[in-house]
């Protein structure tokens, strides 16, 4: 099989580049719908007072079907060649989506590092209520990626810690892929530019995090958040794309139909998933403490208490591990068989091996 590594047109990172936007968005269509998160809009100021901005479109909140098409009605109606979302992963994805299913051209700006949805071609799609519904492949990366560093340092420190979170997990599955020569989703097996991409995230996560996450806390754009923004955003993107998902993600999928982890984001859950995809490799002792210790660190879950799970029942468990354990889902890429009784245990033996760490 063939190695297939995909990327964004065009990406773009720094101070106060969405300033830029309109020249930017130039050259890929003249009218332009622009997707924004509500609270976005309220709290930043972005001009959109060029010509090319055609309509401003607050977005719903859920990366849903009935999202997507009542959007897709706006670009037809107003006849719209180029989609832009502004916000966090859900407004990117629903863009991303909209692009594909209307065949027009795509930006994507992320107003807070949470995730590597921007580069990807690649939606998550979900059900209005909140849960996990599918994985939508798009027909390619976004058009251009623009991300305003100074947005992102006055985002809440949350949203970057998550993007650290769900950037976590791209080398520990990336690592299983790329020994075990899984299929990806970008068509092929991983590449070694994909790997290494990934193993650079994970160590510019570790070296850079909490420097990171201290500048967020101030406010301040820094050498340390550029790096983080970049690691979380365009690093981890292809990382896990072009490297492939295993069981962190399935694990995440598998919380996500829980009512009591809907207030976490999605890297919160990821981060623990991947605390159990380390458990269930039986992943060097050292190696499972320092993930630990750092996701302690920065604040992200480790426990399923922290997950919102104060009374762990195993019917709730079964929940989660029967959806992770889909025959659909990336939890098979892992190099053994995992059953929903396997996943189950895992997730306990994780609480207890994290509740025990000081």
């Amino acid at each position: 099989m063939n190695r297939v590594i995909l990327s964004p047109a065009k990406y773009v990172q720094g101070p106060h580049v969405l300033n830029e936007l309109a020249s930017l968005v130039m050259h890929l269509g003249t009218r332009a719908l622009v997707i924004i998160d509500k609270t976005i809009s309220e709290k930043v100021s972005i001009d959109f007072s060029d010509s090319v901005f055609k309509k401003i479109e607050l977005f719903s909140g859920e990366c849903c079907y009935e999202e997507i098409e009542r959007l897709g009605l706006l670009v037809k109606e107003k006849s719209i060649d180029v989609v832009i979302g502004v916000g966090g992963g859900k407004v990117i994805d629903s863009a991303k989506a909209i692009s594909h299913l209307q065949n027009i051209a795509v930006v994507v700006c992320p107003t807070a590092a949470s995730s590597d949805a921007p580069t990807s071609a690649l939606s998550v799609v979900y059900k209005q209520s909140g849960e996990f519904l599918e994985y939508l492949p798009l027909r390619k990366n976004p058009d251009l990626v623009v991300v305003d560093s100074h947005i992102i340092a006055k985002a809440p420190t949350r949203l970057l810690v998550a993007g650290i979170g769900d950037a976590l997990a791209t080398y520990f599955e990336a690592r299983v892929n790329y020994q075990y020569q899984r299929t990806t989703m970008a068509g092929g097996i991983p590449s070694l530019s994909a790997f290494t991409l990934a193993k650079l995230a994970y160590e510019t996560l570790l070296k850079f995090g909490l420097d990171a996450k201290r500048s967020v806390d101030n406010g301040e754009v820094t050498l340390a958040l550029e790096n983080i923004i970049e690691a979380n955003t365009y690093l981890s993107g292809i990382g896990f794309e072009s490297s492939g998902l295993a069981a962190a993600h399935a694990i995440h999928n598998g919380f996500s139909q829980l009512n009591e982890c809907h207030h976490l984001l999605h890297g919160e859950k990821v981060a623990f998933g991947t605390i159990v995809q380390l458990v269930l490799e039986r992943s060097d002792t050292d190696e499972l403490k320092a993930i630990i210790k750092f996701c302690r660190e920065l604040g992200l879950p480790t426990t399923l208490k922290e997950m919102g799970i104060s009374k762990i029942e195993l019917a709730h468990l079964k929940v989660v591990a029967d959806a992770a354990c889909e025959s659909s889902e990336t939890i098979h890429n892992m190099p053994f068989t995992i059953k929903p009784s396997d996943l189950v245990q895992a997730i306990i033996t994780a609480n207890e091996i994290s509740s025990k760490l000081v």
